[in-house]
């Protein structure tokens, strides 16, 4: 396997936005029928990702061609400028479920049946995780800026759908308990947590994006093609 092999990274790119083509429809389906901010969440989240998927995809096939326009900025401008607009796009659906989240406290709460939900938890977390571990192993051999981020992506996923389980699985046992009355706040509390924690990610990318796009090399290239 060579590095950045152009072949290999579209292939890899375009495996992922299949899978997360599976993820989003599941989990917007399920989310809006059940009326679970979180996992309409995930939903929202795997339909970003694919289009974000694309993006990159779209990137990569550019960057193949040496006389296409953003093969003139070169690779290293023209992938932190991807990876700026994915950070971007998802620290902003954070903030936006975080808000969801503290209105659906402030409106009573919001009831799930977390038998069910509990059930998708696990099938996206199982899922989201064979996807990650497919997605890094590539990036491995392909050693590319664009996988990687993708790798980060699936990683969130992932982490978001454990949390998401395990939420159900204590909202489940909360609804057994004196406490039930409380049970309908479990939804938006665990949209608030996984809000506060996820947040980091996507900040991160965007940080390391916007230092990789004022690099010293990047700024060459595209003053050589200005």
């Amino acid at each position: 396997m060579y590095p950045n092999n152009p072949h290999n990274e579209s292939k890899t790119l375009t495996v992922s936005a299949i899978i997360a083509t599976g993820f989003a429809i599941a989990g917007l389906v399920v989310g809006v029928v059940m009326g679970s901010l979180v996992i309409a969440f995930d939903g929202v989240y795997s339909l970003v990702s694919l289009l974000l998927t694309l993006l990159s995809l779209v990137a990569a096939t550019q960057l193949k061609k040496p006389n296409s326009t953003l093969a003139k900025y070169g690779r290293t401008t023209v992938e932190g400028a991807v990876i700026a607009i994915k950070a971007s796009v998802i620290l902003l659906i954070v903030l936006a479920s975080l808000y969801s989240a503290v209105i659906a406290i402030l409106g009573g709460g919001r009831p799930v049946d977390t038998s069910i939900a509990t059930i998708f938890g696990l099938f996206n977390v199982i899922g989201c995780a064979l996807s990650w571990w497919y997605i890094a192993k590539k990036n491995v051999a392909l050693n590319s800026n664009l996988i990687d981020a993708e790798t980060k992506q699936w990683q969130m996923d992932t982490m978001l759908s454990v949390a998401v389980m395990t939420g159900f699985i204590a909202a489940w046992v909360l609804e057994q308990s004196p406490l039930a009355t409380y049970s309908v706040y479990a939804d938006p509390v665990m949209m608030i947590l996984i809000s506060a924690y996820f947040i980091k990610v996507p900040a991160v990318m965007l940080k390391d994006a916007c230092e990789q796009l004022s690099s010293p090399q990047s700024k060459q290239v595209s003053a050589s093609n200005a």
